[in-house]
């Protein structure tokens, strides 16, 4: 037997649905864009008009509660123009006489058959290839009764079958909450929330309830609504990956150092420094986003960029130097500006875009205060790394933990399990000076030092030291060395 041939779809000029979509949407269908007011719905409808003039579409707005001016002040808030999309009113009768009751409806004063055969003479008029209906509340509240109201929308189905055009109605639960009737009529459910937080900008989100002969991605996804309307971040998955292949070891530049590692770190792999604050994890992670030769990016949750650069180029990293080339990217994020999900498509466009293949995510504890979150931040972690080890990125995760010594250091979230390499910074007590040591405790892709070994960063840069043997509590996290001064590095003053 032959294939069954794929329905043609349309684009829904929204950034990352089409996606959600695997493609877009059926033509010739019916579908329910649904959500509270303030959601994003009408945006959404006038971006999927707007697309079809693009495409050389007739397109039809039907308002049943917003004016056209009101329509029209929304699409100027994003800069667009309503032209060659027919916006029918059916709200202006409180300006109508009575003999203009007949073309101009108002849903409170007209029964539903008449404002229905109204609609369907505009249709017959203009003949359009996609159709909104904002919103359906207010014919709901018309018909009454649930089944009057089912038989119409019954009806406006059975005639757009015929009438070769894309029809998206909108509801903004006014009349109650979601209407299942409504959902089993349409071929497609697309759901919008909108979730406040205590600080920063609200989060919203998107969900494809249903879409019926097409395999859609499930799961809420992100989406923001900003000037030029809504772009959707769809959740990244492992399959969209294609790996490089790449196998050279990730050198430091600092010889002692890469002999901890075994070599260096590897291509498609997550590594996590962790320790106190202070013990050089930034700065660490500095090294190897200043050193590599391939494109990195770091992303900044706990420092400003100004002075982050600053700083490095006091140590002698040449990060700004490869922002002013634009090998290297450093962006700094605002806390409560950026969802999980936006963050991702942040990282997700700079990898297939810009061809970056190193990440610092500087830090793991500024993230998770920075971006709200609903769900869980182990399972966004998981997904972006997943990701990132598909296509072959090295990833740094900066974690810090509370305190500065102790016997228990609490990381924020344990994301040591997700990692391949764990590497442990430490002060350490010897011969009353507090010093810094640094140690690899795990590593999945080959062999690596069992020791400790001390490092300093000063005006010179990093530096590592000679393997330490002599250390007592390394485990209890406050390490001592016990040993004698000779394998300590020499002060920089004498």
């Amino acid at each position: 037997m032959s294939a069954p041939i794929a329905p043609p779809q349309i684009s829904t000029g929204v950034p990352g649905l089409d996606q959600l979509l695997v493609g877009g949407l059926v033509t010739n269908r019916m579908y329910l864009i649904e959500g509270n007011p303030g959601t994003g719905k009408t945006t959404l409808a006038m971006q999927f008009l707007l697309e079809g003039v693009k495409q050389g579409d007739a397109c039809l707005y039907v308002t049943l509660s917003e004016t056209s001016v009101e329509l029209h002040a929304v699409a100027h808030s994003h800069g667009w123009k309503l032209d060659g999309i027919e916006v029918f009113q059916l709200a202006a009768a409180e300006r109508a006489t009575i003999d203009e009751q007949y073309t101009l409806y108002h849903p409170s004063e007209v029964e539903l058959g008449e404002t229905i055969q109204a609609v369907l003479a505009i249709v017959e008029r203009v003949k359009p290839r996609r159709i909104v209906f904002d919103s359906l509340s207010e014919m709901k509240l018309l018909a009454r009764e649930p089944l009057r109201y089912r038989r119409q929308i019954l009806a406006l189905k059975e005639f757009f079958s015929g009438q070769d055009c894309t029809v998206l109605l909108l509801d903004d639960f006014s009349s109650g909450g979601g209407d299942l009737q409504l959902q089993s009529l349409s071929h497609g459910v697309v759901l919008l929330e909108q979730l406040p937080f205590d600080y920063g900008r609200a989060r919203r989100r998107m969900r494809v309830v249903k879409y019926r002969g097409v395999p859609a991605i499930e799961g809420f996804h992100d989406f923001v609504i900003r000037f030029g309307g809504l772009t959707v971040f769809p959740q990244l998955r492992p399959s969209d990956a294609s790996p490089a292949g790449e196998t050279t070891p990730i050198a430091s530049g600092v010889p002692e150092l890469d002999a901890l590692l075994g070599g260096g770190l590897t291509w498609g792999t997550a590594s996590v420094l962790i320790g106190p604050p202070g013990t050089g994890k930034s700065t660490l992670a500095a090294l190897y986003a200043g050193t590599v030769r391939e494109p990195g990016a770091v992303f900044l949750f706990d420092e400003r960029r100004k002075s982050y650069l600053r700083r490095c180029g006091q140590l002698g990293i040449p990060i700004r130097e490869g922002t002013e080339t634009g090998h290297l990217i450093v962006e700094q994020v605002e806390p409560g500006e950026l969802s999980p999900g936006e963050f991702s498509y942040r990282i997700r466009d700079a990898v297939e875009n810009r061809g970056v293949r190193l990440i610092v995510i500087d830090s793991l504890n500024g993230y998770l205060t920075a971006i709200p979150q609903s769900d869980s931040p182990l399972i966004r972690m998981y997904e972006l790394l997943s990701y990132l080890a598909g296509r072959d990125v090295a990833t740094i995760l900066i974690v810090a933990q509370h305190g500065l010594i102790g016997m228990t250091m609490a990381a924020p979230i344990d994301v040591s399990y997700l990692a391949d390499v764990v590497i442990m910074l430490r002060f350490f007590e010897a011969q009353g000076e507090v010093r810094r040591a640094i140690s690899v405790v795990k590593k999945r892709t080959g062999e690596h030092e069992r020791t400790l070994r001390e490092f300093r960063i000063g005006a010179a840069g990093l530096k590592v030291g000679a393997a330490l043997t002599d250390f007592h509590g390394v485990l209890t996290g406050v390490p001592q060395y016990v040993g004698p001064r000779g394998p300590l590095m020499p002060d920089e003053r004498s």
